[in-house]
């Protein structure tokens, strides 16, 4: 692609995060809302400040990302589409927080927990197991069409994923212990979700067949339970919060 054209996209891109952040610029609603999803049923004013600057934090890197990725992605020749182009800045915004998070503010109130803290802790086995298995069938799928610049950014966005997850087990804890760790899962799920889905998009073909489409149908399937608690998750919780 001529680079007037690179040029074009990207900006094109960073004119929707901006856009994007402008939307979805969080306030003490949205933390409320987070925080309930999650599994706090009364989170006080400070988890709502909490969970207002873990919000922020993210989102703030989505126009800048947006800008940088396409442009980085056509001038080195990858092949790419809107859809790739939107996780993989969600997952980087997700990443750059997490770095970020690992220095706690000063002033910040911590507190000691005496529960172990570990993926398993923030991620289920269901959830483990079915990333694996999608992940792999798809990298197989790359491989055996010998898309190997794809396989390549598979490997990296399965680094990027598991870091952000090793990130979140070790991110400094913060006011309520209940809050925190609805936030640290939260971390955890939706930057697996975003892994997967983003795994899947590398492995469709110019002309989409059989297997990719159900490679995509899986990956985002399990995306979207990853990044949501099921109802059984959420009744398990509502005597604790009680």
């Amino acid at each position: 692609m001529p680079f007037d054209n690179i040029v074009a996209v990207a900006l094109f891109m960073g004119l929707f995060g901006l856009v994007i952040l402008i939307v979805l610029w969080p306030g003490d609603r949205q933390g409320v809302k987070v925080l309930r999803r999650w599994g706090v049923a009364d989170p006080s004013l400070s988890d709502v400040d909490e969970a207002v600057r873990y919000l922020r934090r993210r989102r703030f890197w989505y126009p800048w990302l947006y800008l940088g990725l396409p442009l980085l992605a056509e001038s080195t020749g990858v092949r790419g589409d809107s859809m790739s182009s939107i996780l993989a800045t969600l997952l980087a915004g997700a990443l750059i927080a997490e770095v970020l998070a690992q220095r706690p503010r000063k002033g910040a109130r911590r507190e000691a927990t005496l529960e172990r803290r570990g993926v398993r802790e923030l991620i289920p086995v269901w959830g483990l197991v079915t990333y694996a298995v999608i992940a792999v069938a798809a990298a197989v799928w790359i491989a055996v069409n010998q898309w190997w610049a794809q396989l390549g950014i598979a490997a990296g966005v399965s680094a990027v994923t598991w870091l952000v997850v090793l990130l979140a087990v070790r991110r400094p804890s913060t006011g309520d212990t209940a809050a925190d760790a609805a936030l640290r899962v939260r971390s955890a799920r939706v930057a697996a979700g975003l892994g997967l889905a983003a795994t899947v998009t590398l492995a469709i073909p110019e002309k989409a067949n059989l297997v990719s489409l159900l490679l995509v149908l899986a990956g985002f399937a399990g995306w979207y339970h990853l990044a949501h608690r099921s109802r059984a998750e959420a009744g398990r919780s509502r005597p604790e919060a009680a």
